[in-house]
């Protein structure tokens, strides 16, 4: 009987690697971006970021068909390792914490809306922008032959379980 994913040594040792990876992105953002006003515009950005490169992630690896051994490897590498490492809900909370305590409690709610808000937001945006790339590709194939078209193994958007 194999292993389970979670703990499988290889795939935890590739997450660690896509973290510290993304960490690094994160702390050379974070020391290179200023705070105007107390507003932590480098966590904003990063999140928003992360958000929108997980979605555009999650939704070509759908696209591309039933996960294996190298999609897992991916997503597991490049999203749960590297992108959770660049994004940062701890740095979040801790900054609206530190914006209502400091008495700022608008900046903190509008920081707070802006980052939820906008996550989602960018996050579907990857969605769609992956998905409009994916058609663009299969429009661009050549067509099949036998059948006269492109046969495309993924279902649409709509048809997923």
């Amino acid at each position: 009987m194999s292993r389970p994913p979670h703990l499988h040594p290889g795939l935890i040792a590739l997450v660690a690697l896509g973290g510290a990876a993304g960490t690094l992105a994160r702390w050379g953002m974070t020391t290179s971006i200023p705070h105007p006003h107390g507003w932590p515009v480098s966590t904003l950005a990063e999140n928003l970021i992360g958000a929108f490169l997980l979605g555009l992630l999650l939704e070509a690896l759908v696209r591309a068909g039933d996960e294996t051994r190298p999609r897992r490897m991916i997503r597991l590498g490049l999203g749960t390792g590297a992108l959770g490492g660049f994004t940062t809900f701890s740095t979040f909370a801790l900054e609206v914490e530190r914006l209502l305590t400091s008495g700022h409690v608008g900046q903190a709610i509008g920081y707070f809306s802006v980052s939820l808000l906008g996550g989602f937001l960018t996050c579907v945006l990857g969605v769609i922008v992956a998905s409009r790339h994916h058609q663009w590709r299969m429009r661009r194939l050549p067509l099949d032959p036998d059948q006269g078209f492109v046969s495309d193994p993924t279902p649409p958007v709509g048809d997923r379980p």
